[in-house]
C-alpha cells in the first residue's frame, strides 16, 4: 500500500469515525436534534436508539485490527444507513442541503471501504 492510499484511508477512516461516534451517541440519547428529523422522516423514534448502537459498534469495528469480514458487514451496515438517510430526505420532499451530511458521510464510506489496507479486506483463495 502507497504512502498516498495510506494517508486517504486514514484520514477518511478517522473522519467516517467521528461523524459516526458523534451521530449514534446522540442517536443513542436521542439528543442533538435528531427526535425532530426522524420524526419528519416518518420514521418511529426507537429507530435512533437501534441505529446508534449499531454505529457505535461499527466505528469499534472498522477501528480494530483483524475481522475483515466483520469489517465488512460494518462498511456495508454505514453505506445502508446513509443511503437509506439520504434517499428518506429525498423521497419526503425535503430540501437537498437537508441531505447532504448523509451524502457525505455515504461518500466517506465508500472511500475509507476503498482504500482499506490489504490486512483489512477478505482475501479470497484463487485455486
Amino acid at each position: 500500500m502507497t504512502k498516498r492510499n495510506k494517508i486517504i484511508y486514514w484520514a477518511t477512516t478517522v473522519f467516517l469515525s467521528f461523524g459516526m461516534t458523534a451521530g449514534g451517541i446522540q442517536q443513542l440519547l436521542q439528543i442533538g436534534g435528531y427526535n425532530e428529523i426522524v420524526s419528519s422522516l416518518g420514521y418511529p423514534l426507537y429507530l435512533l436508539s437501534i441505529l446508534g448502537a449499531w454505529k457505535l459498534l461499527g466505528v469499534v469495528t472498522i477501528l480494530i485490527p483483524k475481522f475483515p469480514l466483520l469489517k465488512e458487514w460494518a462498511y456495508a451496515g454505514f453505506f445502508f444507513a446513509m443511503s437509506g438517510a439520504f434517499i428518506s430526505h429525498l423521497v419526503v420532499g425535503q430540501a437537498f442541503t437537508e441531505a447532504v451530511p448523509s451524502l457525505i458521510l455515504l461518500s466517506i464510506t465508500v472511500v475509507s471501504w476503498y482504500f482499506r489496507p490489504a490486512d483489512r479486506k477478505i482475501i479470497f483463495d484463487k485455486k
